[in-house]
């Protein structure tokens, strides 16, 4: 089940019961109005840093958006196949091209600060992407394939087993290396 057309429509419904208009929440999220009308209305789907401005604004965990599933207090186990809905995202909000598509292996769990993932990279040869960066950090683990991973000013490549943990406010990219397809483990933090 893709899970990607409920994003906008959550944000919308957070945004409007808290009265914060489109302009307000752009503004606070240091988006344009018209990305921010654009991800509500499922026209593009955005990659996580403008998804955790836009958390950040409207005061919920950024699982709020990717997740829908009862809440859970105590351990949540993932079993193998169980990860298998998956949420699309594109490599910035301008662009509507899925090139990654994220399984989210905690999403029962209340009150969470970390969001692991698996994702699947597609094989793609575009190199027109740029660096963004978001509250929090984020660990990575290169599953299948290789990984390229620009953040400032430098460059990173990661093969099967190699890790990465980095602090996310730093403007950064994740990509497949070469074009080629990858499958890596992601869990990303963000601070309450």
């Amino acid at each position: 089940m893709d899970c990607t057309n409920i994003i906008g429509e959550k944000i919308k419904a957070l945004r409007s019961n808290q009265e914060i208009s489109i302009q307000e929440l752009a503004e606070r999220a240091g988006l344009t109005v018209e990305q921010v009308s654009r991800i509500e209305e499922n026209i593009d789907i955005p990659s996580l840093a403008p998804l955790i401005k836009i958390a950040r604004v409207l005061g919920v965990r950024l699982g709020t958006f990717l997740d829908d599933q009862p809440n859970e207090t105590g351990p949540v186990v993932c079993r193998k196949g169980e990860a298998d809905d998956t949420i699309g995202f594109s490599n910035n909000a301008t662009h509507s091209r899925q090139h990654m598509h994220y399984h989210s292996l905690a999403r029962s769990k209340a009150d969470r600060h970390m969001d692991p993932f698996i994702i699947d990279i597609e094989a793609d040869s575009e190199k027109d992407f740029f660096l963004s960066g978001h509250e929090g950090e984020e660990f990575i683990m290169v599953l299948k394939g290789e990984l390229e991973i620009s953040y400032g000013k430098s460059t990173y490549r990661l093969k099967e087993g190699d890790t990465i943990y980095y602090d996310s406010i730093v403007p950064h990219h994740v990509h497949a290396a070469e074009g080629q397809a990858a499958q890596i483990l992601a869990v990303v933090y963000t601070p309450a």
